[in-house]
């Protein structure tokens, strides 16, 4: 039974099968991942009414670019219609909207309707929902030690500062920029794959995971809550005993 008193403050979401689910529908992709973008409003909903605190989907990686035309078109046009028709249920329940990844390259309606949630949402207080958008972890590392090299040539910092942990966690997209993003509790990835694919590498350190065999359009409310049942069983030690 779920333990409202242990519900994970920060929950990341690798949102798989949705090619598969349209696939054996005989649908197209883009089907999917219209599935998909429904499955996640849910999920939304339920996080912010369980009290989670950040909430931070896989959207889109810097490898989907490999995927057809058709159907990285599909996918901005879905977010495209997702901010005009949930903007104002957002608002309405008090979740800000951040973005993780360099959205500047995406298409320019897609790139605008970002632009316009996180500034209409930018005062709210509730959930934290967190997009990572044209985003891959190692790019973010990358990222991350440039701009601290940059900031060391312009005297930002001192020729001398000491590359600590705390420092390049400050640089990555969930650092000071997006109001430090506590690093996930649970990572859950859905439709039966075990692997990270490039996502929060640095941020999982000691994440917990739980893997579903249950394809991200079919990830229903219920489903959650028992990836999260899962994870308040685990023991977390960060390394060390009790």
């Amino acid at each position: 039974m779920l333990d409202m008193n242990r519900i994970p403050a920060s929950i990341a979401i690798i949102m798989d099968g949705n090619g598969r689910w349209a696939k054996k529908r005989f649908l197209p992709r883009v089907a999917g991942h219209n599935a998909g973008m429904l499955a996640m409003k849910e999920i939304i909903k339920t996080s912010s009414t369980l009290g989670v605190k950040h909430l931070t989907v896989y959207a889109f990686s810097t490898e989907n670019w490999k995927r057809s035309d058709e159907e990285v078109s599909g996918i901005f046009k879905l977010l495209v219609k997702y901010v005009d028709s949930e903007l104002e249920e957002l608002n309405a329940n008090n979740v800000r909207v951040r973005i993780l990844g360099d959205y500047s390259v995406i298409p320019e309606e897609a790139r605008n309707r970002i632009e316009k949630s996180l500034a209409a949402t930018a005062s709210n207080t509730g959930l934290q929902f967190n997009i990572a958008l044209n985003y891959g972890s190692r790019a973010e590392i990358v990222r991350a030690v440039n701009r601290i090299n940059e900031d060391i040539r312009e005297g930002v910092l001192g020729e001398d500062t000491e590359i600590t942990e705390e420092l390049l966690s400050r640089y990555l997209y969930t650092g000071d920029e997006n109001g430090n993003i506590p690093d996930p509790d649970l990572i859950i990835r859905t439709s039966g794959e075990e692997r990270l694919s490039n996502f929060l590498l640095w941020q999982s350190a000691y994440s917990e995971f739980v893997f579903t065999d249950v394809l991200w359009p079919d990830f229903t409310p219920e489903e959650f809550k028992k990836t999260i049942e899962v994870y308040q069983n685990r023991d977390r030690r960060f390394g060390g005993r009790k």
